[in-house]
């Protein structure tokens, strides 16, 4: 058993002698503290606190939401700056929680979250019981011995099951992994250790440009990253820090002024999502002080200036890792005027100050033509926005024999500012049956035909195609996007959607019903928020527009400008 060095009230340096080489501690052995890094954990954690004390006893409460508070109330308990340090009105609440952990895991050492029996559901939990377990290990108070008796026999429980058990999807390997890594740690058992090195030898699944194969934002700073890091940290495998590094150097470029991170590209639910960078907050901070990087201490710090979400959770954390409490090096500023492409994903940003713009044309739908999570089927191929003025998403969509939205085979770059999407949809009409596929009873296998299934033996009947070839032309001008469109070879009516972020105003468009929707029938449309604005246009008409061979939509540009 391993005892830790944590935070304590009185402390005016950080020393990194308890870690293993690789982190950020290995950088110094001693740093000055981030007082005001730490005020903040402080202050957000007893916020927490207090929401906790008036809810924990609430029996809707999944596995991992119960871990969640104990961690926070152990957070503060074992904090000596915390106005809730070694109070013992915790301790009651805190019993309530362990118990309820205790009771809810089954025979085989797992938790039901969603998925039954689930290996990696548990092992979200299980790396807050750790966490828990520590910090009042170090603390070593009489008050939380029996809190800590329970939560040993229910780590001793779940850790052979995580190192027998499986997973689903490809971030549950590493959160398996760092699970079994922290239990390792505290309860050695080399079943976890082989377990952790059989995972990690399938190779972790970052993309050349960054990005993890999920593509998503909310997995990578939730899930990925922090359990790469963990991992390296307990295991002494520093060269998964470069995964990190690489994953946190791409989202630099996919930060918006407001600190949300673009999720087009997603392939996992947060794909139609807003997320906010605040998830990130230690892993910036982390190799920040590591790699003494300017840019990501800018991150650091705007997260906290920011304030938003749930801070508090970093609190055990910092007393886990006192090193990321040390003072981050002198910012640098982010890039704020690129144009950047992640090829990987076929994905695009520009980024002109508080002007940014995405591009995507990288959806799964062309090789597994489906919805379901781990697909990337989101249409929206444009996005912009000018300040606080947002328009989320610009789709296309042609009434082509019920084929839906238009959704971009890739993602091409034929100017210094100038990309182009493209797609082609094919729709069979079926011929007779060439005779020797042909049956007396007619029962013929049922099988697809792109849109439906039939008994009919698609695949064995010649066919004759109507097909649609689309192209989207997208141009950077000085006063924002010009947006052509180019429908070809069928006539076909096609409507263009725009969707704005809610929270500003419509003009020169007529108000289609009181859902929200609206037309731009003539002239240009805004869309204003504050002294924000978004201009588009011009309208195409009352009715729908039937696109000609080689015709060019009539909704083409969509301007900024500041009023």
């Amino acid at each position: 058993m391993h005892r830790r060095t944590f935070l304590t009230g009185s402390l005016t340096t950080l020393t990194a002698s308890t870690l293993v080489p690789g982190t950020a501690a290995a950088v110094a052995t001693e740093s000055p503290v981030d007082e005001d890094f730490l005020k903040l954990l402080t202050s957000a954690n007893e916020a927490q606190i207090a929401l906790v004390l008036g809810n924990y006893q609430n029996a809707s409460d999944s596995v991992r939401t119960v871990a969640r508070k104990g961690r926070r109330l152990i957070a503060g308990y074992t904090w000596g700056r915390s106005k809730y340090h070694h109070d013992a009105a915790l301790l009651e609440p805190l019993r309530f929680l362990v118990e309820k952990l205790r009771t809810m895991q089954h025979d085989d050492g797992t938790y039901d979250s969603g998925n039954l029996h689930s290996p990696p559901d548990s092992a979200f939990a299980i790396q807050d019981l750790c966490m828990m377990w520590a910090l009042l290990d170090t603390d070593d108070q009489a008050a939380t011995q029996p809190h800590r008796t329970t939560l040993e026999a229910v780590l001793r429980k779940a850790g052979p099951a995580l190192a027998g058990g499986g997973v689903h999807t490809p971030n549950h390997r590493w959160e398996v992994s760092a699970a079994l890594a922290r239990t390792h740690h505290l309860f050695p058992d080399r079943r976890y250790a082989a377990r952790i090195d059989d995972w990690l030898d399938e190779g972790i699944d970052a993309l050349p440009d960054g990005i993890y194969s999920e593509r998503s934002s909310t997995y990578a700073s939730e899930v990925t990253n922090p359990c790469l890091l963990t991992i390296a940290w307990l295991r002494n495998k520093p060269d998964l820090l470069g995964y990190v590094r690489r994953n946190l150097a791409s989202t630099l470029y996919l930060l918006e002024p407001n600190g949300e991170v673009d999720t087009t590209a997603s392939r996992r639910q947060d794909q139609t999502r807003i997320r906010d960078v605040w998830w990130y907050l230690t892993q910036f901070r982390e190799l920040a002080l590591l790699d003494r990087n300017g840019r990501f201490a800018t991150v650091a710090k705007d997260i906290e200036r920011r304030g938003t979400g749930e801070l508090g959770d970093f609190l055990a954390e910092v007393l886990e890792r006192p090193e990321l409490a040390a003072e981050l090096p002198k910012p640098v500023a982010v890039p704020d005027d690129f144009v950047q492409e992640f090829p990987a994903q076929a994905l695009a940003r520009v980024r002109r100050g508080t002007r940014t713009a995405t591009l995507f044309g990288g959806t799964d739908f062309h090789d597994i033509p489906v919805i379901a999570s781990g697909l990337s089927t989101n249409p929206t191929f444009f996005k912009l926005r000018q300040g606080a003025a947002i328009l989320d998403s610009v789709r296309l969509s042609p009434q082509f024999f019920s084929t839906g939205h238009f959704r971009s085979d890739g993602l091409r770059r034929i100017g210094p500012r100038t990309f182009q999407l493209a797609d082609e949809v094919k729709v069979p009409y079926h011929l007779p049956l060439p005779k020797r596929y042909r049956r007396n009873d007619g029962l013929y296998a049922l099988t697809l035909d792109g849109r439906f299934y039939a008994s009919m033996d698609f695949p064995h009947r010649p066919k004759q195609y109507r097909t649609l070839r689309t192209t989207v032309t997208v141009a950077e001008v000085a006063s924002g996007f010009d947006l052509t469109f180019d429908l070809t070879e069928s006539e076909v009516p096609f409507a263009i959607e725009l969707c704005f972020r809610p929270g500003g105003t419509l003009s020169g468009v007529d108000q289609l019903d009181a859902g929200g929707n609206y037309q731009l029938a003539a002239g240009t449309g805004a869309y204003t928020v504050g002294a924000d604005r978004i201009e588009f246009g011009p309208g195409n008409g009352a009715t729908r527009v039937s696109a000609t061979p080689s015709s060019t939509a009539a909704w083409s540009r969509t301007g900024c400008a500041s009023t």
